[in-house]
């Protein structure tokens, strides 16, 4: 019988606790710490049993836990170090997005992975939603250029607030869920990007003077798409248009349609931001009366996994990668690009100026 992989679940907020019951529900891994600053590993142990061993010091519970794995969620500022130190303790990581609040950091991060010859991957839940996965190759058969037209705009009050609040310490809604979308239209595209501009505004004091709640990136490609993704938080934003996610192309166009997951309080639901429902194909083609030829298609697909089923997908993929020995040097590219990008988009808010990548 093969031993299960002994995991370190480190930050135990909305994805540690997540992720965390991921590893409690699957006999491929057994979780050896919870790790926290706070009380949140306690709540968290006690809901899933109470059983398992709680830190408050990460470097503490690599040395008495010796994992296998570790599975980190905390705040981005700490990625990159909490990362190596996995790695210097001969551990694989597995780690929430966005992989580090630099690039260079996020490139150090990979590095480290390779060096270590152990397995990286990050949290990009839409790789694992099927429907997502469909809404690509949907998209893909458009043609080129491609215009992608996307955004998560969050209403967020009580506990949501003080998450985002918490986030936007060190990050900008555009980075921290920019990342996401920006891989989904690269991944469409598959053509590189050349450019990006942002904006963003500062829409309350309860954030550092420096950064933003409010925000909207456009990305140039080098086959002539472009896109736009744009993301606010807090309890002052409209609810009226959260939840769009279009690519158009000459051929017609692919829409993702959550009638019930964008309809009004929840636009700060975690649960809704991945719900697809349904997706809407609809095709250009015109006769000699330039009428359209086509009814537009609706695809619904029967496996609409919920958010913590995601997780669950993310952790069998891990241990996939560990088992199986995948390679993983395309997908830790691709988190570097995205970060790469998104962080551009921010510098360009910040700046006033065109980013040139």
């Amino acid at each position: 019988m093969v031993e299960p992989i002994k995991v370190l679940v480190v930050g135990c907020g909305n994805m540690g606790a997540s992720h965390a019951k991921a590893y409690h529900s699957n006999p491929d891994f057994e979780i050896v710490g919870l790790v926290s600053r706070g009380e949140s590993k306690e709540r968290l142990n006690l809901e899933l049993g109470g059983d398992y061993a709680c830190f408050d010091d990460y470097q503490a519970a690599l040395s008495a836990t010796r994992p296998d794995a570790v599975c980190i969620s905390t705040y981005p500022d700490t990625h990159e170090d909490y990362a190596i130190l996995a790695f210097d303790h001969a551990a694989h990581v597995f780690i929430e997005k966005p992989l580090a609040d630099t690039v260079l950091g996020a490139k150090r991060v990979v590095d480290a992975a390779i060096r270590a010859n152990k397995k990286l991957v990050v949290g990009y839940i839409l790789r694992h939603h099927p429907s997502w996965i469909r809404f690509i190759e949907e998209g893909r058969k458009m043609g080129s250029p491609l215009v992608f037209r996307m955004n998560l705009n969050q209403q967020s009050q009580g506990y949501m607030w003080n998450v985002h609040r918490n986030l936007m310490q060190s990050l900008s809604p555009i980075v921290d869920c920019g990342v996401h979308y920006i891989d989904v239209m690269c991944q469409m595209t598959e053509a590189k990007p050349i450019a990006v501009s942002a904006i963003g505004a500062r829409l309350t004091n309860d954030i550092p003077k420096d950064n933003y709640n409010y925000g909207q990136l456009q990305i140039r490609f080098d086959d002539g798409s472009v896109g736009w993704y744009e993301a606010g938080w807090g309890p002052m934003m409209s609810q009226t248009a959260f939840f769009v996610k279009d690519v158009i192309g000459p051929k017609g166009a692919v829409s993702i349609v959550a009638n019930d997951a964008s309809k009004d309080g929840n636009s700060d639901s975690v649960e809704s931001h991945t719900k697809t429902e349904s997706i809407r194909v609809h095709y250009a083609d015109l006769d000699q009366e330039n009428k359209l030829v086509k009814a537009d298609e609706w695809i619904n697909l029967t496996d609409e996994p919920n958010h913590q089923e995601l997780c669950d997908r993310e952790q069998i993929f891990f241990r996939d990668a560990i088992a199986n020995d995948l390679d993983l040097t395309k997908p830790m590219a691709d988190a570097v690009n995205s970060l790469q990008i998104a962080l551009a988009c921010d510098e360009s808010v910040r700046t006033g100026d065109v980013i040139k990548l």
